[in-house]
């Protein structure tokens, strides 16, 4: 089982704002090919920070409320939220380590 929670608007305000550990959130879509170049890394930081910090994935094709609602025009965009804030955001694929800087500090 992935470590990984899929984002809803039915499910973002309980996982992400009112989490009580900073959350990594993955806007990503099926067709993104640096989207899924980045995939393995997130999954596997997902994993690494189990219980430090939370990791979820908004279907940008699914949940595009979400995606406008954070003014989402490029993916992948990675945003950590601490606090229910945004505090960081990085877009584009990026590596693993720099994926890693954007929330270490926080937890």
């Amino acid at each position: 089982m992935s470590a990984e929670v899929t984002l809803t608007k039915e499910n973002f305000n309980t996982e992400v704002i009112d989490s009580p550990i900073p959350v990594l959130v993955d806007f990503w879509a099926e067709w993104c090919m640096p989207c899924r170049m980045i995939a393995p890394s997130v999954e596997q930081l997902a994993e690494a920070y189990k219980g430090k910090i939370k990791v979820g994935k908004v279907n940008v094709d699914d949940e595009s409320e979400i995606a406008s609602q954070f003014g989402i025009i490029s993916i992948p965009t990675l945003i950590v939220f601490k606090d229910g804030q945004a505090v960081k955001q990085k877009v584009g694929a990026i590596p693993k380590h720099e994926i890693e800087n954007l929330f270490k500090g926080l937890i």
